[in-house]
């Protein structure tokens, strides 16, 4: 699997003006990287990045923008990469989008919102209930942990041992 990235819009040109060359380049660009890809056995991958606050010049910014252009692409082998940082940012409704977005998903990512740490820091989204939606969905893929650690990465990573206790699970 690897991340297709959208670009971003030229400094100092009006995003609406160049909505329709920007989608455009970039459908031709997936379906041409889509083609390189199939003949590896590969995935590509599309991730709409919040322009709210991480990169207000970012071309693909929400999981519908997204669906939209997968679909014109046409390819099986692009997927979405659907980082529950930005999609909470941009649109939040997080359980909707991961149901009516499941069948596109070939990766999840995760970071607490609003600070962009681990998922068990002080913020807006319930990883627990995330994950058990995402286990009921039938979600079998990895889960990218992409967020600034407050401390080193094992201390980074303390969540997820006290979260395998809360559901009765071992750790290594």
């Amino acid at each position: 699997r690897i991340h297709l990235m959208a670009g971003r819009v030229p400094l100092g040109t009006d995003r609406a003006a160049t909505a329709g060359e920007m989608e455009t380049t970039f459908t031709e660009n997936l379906r041409y990287a889509a083609d390189l890809l199939a003949q590896e056995d590969m995935i590509g991958l599309v991730e709409p990045i919040n322009n709210r606050i991480t990169d207000p010049r970012y071309y693909l910014n929400t999981p519908h923008q997204a669906a939209a252009i997968l679909e014109k692409v046409g390819r099986p082998n692009l997927k979405l990469q659907l980082d529950l940082f930005h999609c909470q940012i941009m649109d939040g409704n997080l359980s909707r989008n991961l149901e009516t977005y499941f069948p596109l998903i070939g990766h999840i990512q995760i970071a607490q919102v609003p600070g962009r740490h681990e998922p068990d820091s002080p913020g807006e989204l319930n990883f627990p209930y995330i994950f058990k939606l995402l286990e009921s969905l039938g979600y079998t893929g990895y889960v990218g942990c992409e967020y600034a650690p407050k401390g080193d990465t094992l201390e980074g990573l303390g969540w997820l041992h006290s979260y395998w206790e809360s559901q009765g699970l071992q750790h290594g």
